[in-house]
């Protein structure tokens, strides 16, 4: 089974063939019009190759039979080379792969994005970056599924409000950051990610959550750091940021603008 490259897009051709080195993946190049090789499973070109006949006639009628018979082909977009490889090589295990998103949560979390049992991609981004690289993951994906961990229950929650337009689902879990050995060191949350991706989740519209007192310390504790003054918001503007109506920052400017003593 083989991929093949046939563009005449200078900075599609890089772009994919980089993505394909970087990954591993064993890929043929040709000439758009010339013959396919016997093995090609899967085509990636460019929208406007299928017009070019650098082979003559005869050639070009040898490759759109091809790719229209046993070939699956991949248009690629110059822009986005990532997603053209990650399609492929979705072909090329049969395509049956339903794309998951795992998410270990917490102030920084580890996302991993699987197509069947395969990881594609994979990310380590501040809480507040992690809606929109998952909706950027999912964009072209049909009927994704995106599986949170229930362990930290103030960001979990807030990453179930913002991921209202796709399916999520609540995961158990426990056990599922592996054992780091020499030179793994902060690959934990990510590795976690992709065990929690593997996991059977339990379908949630929102997760409402009562904050204890000590993760409303932690919030408080977070915003007496930030701040200039060493002032922290009190326990209100707290519970406000652990349910998701205001920024720890908007907190701060209320608490600031307001005048509230530190509690």
């Amino acid at each position: 089974m083989t991929i093949v490259v046939a563009t005449e897009d200078f900075e599609l051709y890089h772009g994919v063939v980089n993505e394909l080195r970087d990954r591993g993946v064993t890929f043929t190049t040709v000439e758009p019009g010339d013959e396919l090789p016997d093995a090609t499973t899967v085509l990636i070109r460019a929208e406007d190759d299928d017009s070019v006949d650098r082979g003559g006639a005869d050639a070009d009628a040898k490759t759109k039979s091809a790719a229209d018979a046993d070939p699956k082909t991949v248009l690629a977009d110059p822009e986005d080379p990532r997603r053209a490889v990650d399609e492929a090589l979705a072909l090329l295990r049969g395509g049956e792969g339903r794309t998951v998103v795992g998410i270990d949560p917490g102030t920084r979390p580890g996302i991993a994005v699987l197509s069947g049992d395969v990881v594609v991609a994979a990310f380590h981004v501040p809480l507040a970056d992690v809606a929109e690289t998952v909706r950027r993951e999912v964009a072209d994906a049909v009927d994704p599924v995106v599986r949170i961990g229930d362990g930290a229950r103030l960001q979990g929650a807030q990453l179930v409000r913002e991921l209202d337009e796709v399916r999520v689902e609540l995961a158990d879990e426990t056990g599922t950051t592996p054992y780091l050995g020499t030179g793994a060191r902060g690959m934990g949350d990510v590795l976690a990610a992709v065990n929690i991706a593997r996991l059977e989740g339990e379908r949630v519209e929102g997760r409402e959550i009562e904050p204890t007192t000590g993760e409303l310390q932690v919030i408080k504790n977070r915003s007496r750091e930030r701040a200039d003054d060493d002032r922290e918001i009190d326990a209100e503007l707290a519970r406000r940021v652990a349910s998701g109506d205001l920024t720890l920052e908007e907190a701060m400017d209320e608490h600031r603008n307001g005048g509230r003593d530190a509690s």
